[in-house]
């Protein structure tokens, strides 16, 4: 691999879910105010939701990352800690799922953001794919959850 796709691959891997939460921020931003606050009030919900089923699933699924199985050294520093789940894919695929619970065009390209996110995590050697699969379905879960319960409060 040359330096300039490393050097994409180190960026993507590390700073595309801060850039997929900056596009979601500045169309917040956009939004009235009545549409800013009902985001705000499902995200209250959301966000801790998402924390607490990662924490359990971290707890229940232990898998080492790929450079610690494969003994080679990743494309970005990191501890030879559990890898599951990816927390760089959580905040992506997060921030992706509730932007498309209000806004479906900007939803999907936040997901296939997300997923390029995912992606270069594991060509970086940092992950596997189970780890960014499980970070999605965790945020997709979680925001179910949390429909759910709106949509019946709401009856």
């Amino acid at each position: 691999m040359n330096e300039i796709s490393s050097l994409i691959f180190i960026f993507s891997a590390k700073y595309l879910p801060l850039v997929i939460t900056g596009i979601f921020f500045v169309w917040f931003l956009t939004q009235p105010k009545s549409r800013q606050k009902e985001i705000l009030i499902i995200a209250c919900a959301y966000l801790p939701l998402v924390l607490l089923i990662s924490w359990a699933a971290s707890l229940l699924y232990y898998n080492p990352r790929p450079f610690v199985v494969g003994h080679f050294e990743p494309l970005i520093p990191h501890k030879a800690n559990n890898g599951f789940p990816s927390h760089h894919m959580l905040l992506a695929s997060t921030v992706a799922a509730l932007a498309f619970m209000f806004n479906r065009r900007l939803g999907l390209v936040l997901w296939v953001l997300a997923a390029f996110a995912g992606l270069f995590r594991v060509c970086a050697g940092v992950h596997h794919m189970v780890d960014i699969a499980g970070s999605a379905l965790i945020s997709v879960i979680a925001l179910v959850l949390v429909r759910l319960c709106v949509f019946r409060r709401r009856k």
